[in-house]
């Protein structure tokens, strides 16, 4: 097969689909691999290392969508991608379509077989594919929100953590999964106040003994979510329902009665956000005010980090790849049930049923669009 890398394109997004070590595991498996010119240079990848694996460089995306089997990507494709998607060819990336409709239309004009990183599942009920970006997230929500609480960001002028004699911060970070537990990890590090609010009692007994009472467990509902987040100075938005658009737990009426200067980090905005004022920014503009609070809702926070994000979802993205390729899509997909729930689209059809409801589409099934 013929694997595409193309450059990545959306803004600051300097994150690569596959690394030159991700490329060779290719390249043994009898695979042709073609990069675009300096697809990783920013982030320390360069052609010389993907030449010395044995890929070959290629000067345009143009080039590499029109000749490639299976496009590699990291972000979901911009519009100008999709007009280059052809009938059949695997696209396999990060897509967040639910709050996307204009994404998914393009995917189902293309024809191509778009498989999303985020909806690809595992033997433990959890989403191998999405977990390290996950990770990053949440660990640099704290990051961006403890910078955003300074005065010449519009903040409160705190300090996560205090000092001696003067409080830390009160930090609530909406849902107890990856990104919660990563960003209460940092935030309890840097020595704040934190409280995790989840609706899984199973979950918060889990984060209860992972951190060793440093956290507050709360159970979520309308009630607490309103009192814990009016009383923050920071909080951080990391609910997830897999494939589907994020719940809106924050309205505008909590917002205007919170702190003036408290900081709000939405990591959900890639699934349309948990804030009801929430709107995607990016890394070069990153944040707005709304009622005197400060939002951070960049829809590409691991491209921050590019170089540690790629290595660690190159570390769970490759081996799917390599079965794709060594496979074929639809031999791939039949045999692993966990890549098959990654299909979003397949040839025209949607196949991921969250997204169908959210956008009011007809709905496939995997397996019947792939005619197994």
């Amino acid at each position: 097969m013929l694997v595409g890398v193309p450059k990545e394109i959306k803004n600051r997004e300097y994150r690569v689909g596959f690394t030159p070590g991700s490329v060779r595991e290719l390249i043994v498996n009898g695979h042709d691999v073609i990069v675009q010119h300096n697809a990783g240079f920013e982030i320390g990848f360069t052609n010389e290392m993907y030449v010395n694996v044995g890929a070959k460089v290629i000067d345009t995306a143009a080039e590499i969508f029109a000749a490639a089997d299976m496009i590699v990507k990291v972000k979901e494709p911009q519009p100008v991608e999709c007009e280059m998607l052809r009938p059949g060819q695997i696209l396999y990336t990060y897509l967040h379509l639910a709050p996307d409709a204009a994404q998914t239309q393009a995917l189902i004009k293309s024809g191509c077989v778009a498989i999303a990183y985020e909806t690809v599942t595992d033997d433990f009920g959890g989403l191998p594919l999405l977990a390290p970006m996950s990770e990053v997230a949440g660990r640099m929500s704290i990051q961006a929100g403890a910078h955003a609480l300074e005065m010449s960001q519009g903040g409160r002028g705190m300090l996560l953590g205090g000092v001696p004699g003067v409080a830390p911060a009160n930090v609530t970070v909406l849902g107890g999964g990856v990104v919660g537990t990563n960003a209460a990890r940092m935030a309890v590090g840097m020595g704040a106040n934190v409280t995790i609010l989840d609706r899984s009692i199973r979950r918060m007994a889990q984060l209860d003994d992972i951190f060793k009472g440093a956290v507050k467990t709360i159970y979520s509902t309308q009630d607490s979510v309103e009192e814990y987040v009016i009383g923050s100075d920071l909080t951080i938005g990391a609910v997830l329902i897999p494939g589907a658009a994020a719940p809106k737990l924050v309205t505008r009426e909590m917002i205007s009665r919170m702190k003036r200067g408290s900081v709000l980090v939405d990591v959900a905005i890639d699934q349309g956000g948990c804030f009801e004022t929430s709107k995607a920014t990016t890394h070069e503009d990153p944040t707005y005010i709304v009622d005197d609070v400060v939002h951070y809702c960049v829809a590409n926070m691991p491209g921050g980090v590019a170089r540690t994000s790629t290595l660690a979802l190159n570390n769970a993205t490759g081996r799917h790849a390599v079965a794709l390729a060594n496979k074929g899509w639809k031999q791939a997909l039949t045999d692993d049930k966990h890549l098959l729930e990654g299909l979003n689209v397949c040839e025209g059809n949607i196949t991921y049923e969250a997204v169908a409801i959210d956008q009011k589409l007809a709905y496939v099934p995997a397996l019947e669009a792939i005619g197994a």
